[in-house]
């Protein structure tokens, strides 16, 4: 029996991969993806970005009412969690969220193909749903695989003490002492689900600041505010193992003074980074070449080696964000088309999705520095903001970075509230080569949070804001 034919076969059908399907099906392109499990998604619709957003949402719902609603005239009397409810009501938002995805693929006439995928040449794939194999060929593949949490070699996760993201969404019970390991976006967003709901949270990180990829001064700033829901943090600390008795995990590790010291606490969730999943793709096959890490290798219009197979997200490298998956899926099914696609890597934004909220796009203050490219900044507290005093979201500030021969802005750096809606202007500014001048003279409504922006660009073309 000869095996089905597309034109395009998506591996993989996380946000990337099933965004990549349904644009090639809008192309005119007979499209299949194939996906290991049955609920589409991947890891940001079913284990990340989707169920992790639903429970900071949850728990920011409960730090608000015992925190503020009192200021605000509201009494509610004693506040409880259900956190059984809350936890369903994150599934619930999961399942909604992949049958709509689920519904786009029929609309669209996409093939969905349930198993594990692997290549036999660079033609060919073998899909293995539970030991029953199928072959299918196509003129082109898209590989969108994706990524899975990085292990600690002396710590190996078990679910149960020793966790990943995956099991810290599941948990039975909100745990009374968690030691995160890594001070990035991940163990951040989840630390705060559960600092806020009373759990004491322990922050392990190796570099001398939490986010160090973004810009120094968010980090700090972030730092200051979690401090006030339930973190400690130890920063320029190197974990070296870890010990599990009477239900505890302890955590050893040596401070920045080579001191040993130990955290312990119900559960310790390590995030320390994310490696590609190529496992069992049999990539060499069809002559597709991978890297030193493990990340398979593209050229600038997203090909591997092998022409006719493209990849895209995690699994090649560089910022692991699902809407940069989403762009590269895009992008490589519009030049398997003929079209011209474009991609701006510089105005990906990346956003943590605390509270405050942190958001960011474009060149930081360290980047520009280590360049050795002259800037002008511009910052505006949100204490400043009259939108942010009535709703009593006072904390962070809005930083624009600008060239200070053009003026044309280089990267926009925020925390404070809606910070992860906010940055899409900067965004737009930075993608139509805006100068801080545009943003300054452009009407912001008033009272928004939005116009902390028109001020730091204010005072970063004249230095002349108005409300600072």
């Amino acid at each position: 029996m000869s095996a089905e034919e597309f034109d395009l076969i998506v591996i993989g059908a996380g946000p990337g991969g099933y965004v990549a399907g349904i644009r090639a099906a809008q192309l005119g392109m007979k499209v299949a993806v194939v996906n290991k499990y049955d609920k589409l998604g991947g890891t940001c619709l079913n284990v990340g970005c989707i169920p992790s957003k639903a429970l900071l949402d949850s728990s920011e719902h409960y730090h608000q009412a015992i925190e503020k609603f009192a200021l605000h005239g509201i009494k509610t009397g004693k506040v409880s969690v259900d956190f059984k409810q809350m936890i369903q009501r994150k599934r619930d938002v999961i399942e909604n969220t992949v049958a709509g995805i689920d519904y786009l693929f029929k609309k669209n006439k996409v093939t969905k193909i349930v198993g594990h995928a692997s290549f036999v040449d660079k033609n060919n794939i073998i899909v293995d749903n539970k030991g029953e194999k199928s072959t299918y060929k196509a003129t082109n593949f898209l590989i969108a695989t994706g990524s899975k949490p990085t292990e600690l070699p002396f710590m190996k996760y078990d679910g149960k003490h020793i966790i990943s993201s995956t099991e810290a969404l599941e948990l039975e019970k909100i745990p009374k002492e968690l030691i995160v390991i890594g001070g990035g976006v991940i163990g951040l967003e989840l630390g705060s689900v559960y600092g806020r709901l009373g759990t004491k949270v322990s922050v392990v990180e190796f570099m001398d600041r939490i986010l160090p990829p973004m810009d120094a001064e968010l980090g700090k700033t972030l730092q200051r505010s979690l401090k006030k829901s339930n973190f400690e943090f130890h920063l320029k600390t190197k974990v070296t193992g870890c010990k599990i008795s009477r239900g505890k995990v302890t955590v050893e590790a040596e401070n920045k003074k080579g001191e040993a010291v130990s955290f312990k606490g119900d559960h310790a969730l390590v995030c320390v980074g994310r490696r590609p999943y190529t496992d069992g793709l049999n990539a060499g096959a069809a002559g597709v070449a991978l890297d030193e890490r493990g990340f398979i290798k593209v050229n600038d219009t997203l090909q591997t080696a092998a022409d006719n197979i493209y990849a895209i997200g995690d699994v090649i490298g560089g910022m692991m964000l699902a809407h940069k998956a989403e762009e590269e899926g895009v992008f490589a099914v519009e030049h398997m088309a003929e079209e011209i696609p474009h991609m701006n890597y510089n105005t990906i934004p990346g956003v943590v999705y605390t509270w405050p909220e942190v958001a960011s796009v474009g060149k930081s203050e360290q980047d520009l520095k280590a360049d050795g490219k002259e800037y002008k900044v511009g910052k505006f507290p949100f204490k400043a903001s009259g939108r942010a005093r009535a709703s009593e979201e006072t904390d962070g500030f809005v930083k624009v970075l600008a060239d200070p021969a053009t003026d044309e802005v280089l990267g926009v750096h925020m925390i404070g509230p809606r910070c992860s809606d906010m940055i899409a202007e900067a965004v737009l500014a930075m993608e139509y080569k805006a100068s801080a001048e545009d943003i300054a003279t452009i009407c912001h409504a008033h009272p928004t949070f939005t116009e902390a922006l028109k001020e730091d660009s204010l005072m970063a073309t004249a230095d002349r804001a108005i409300h600072v």
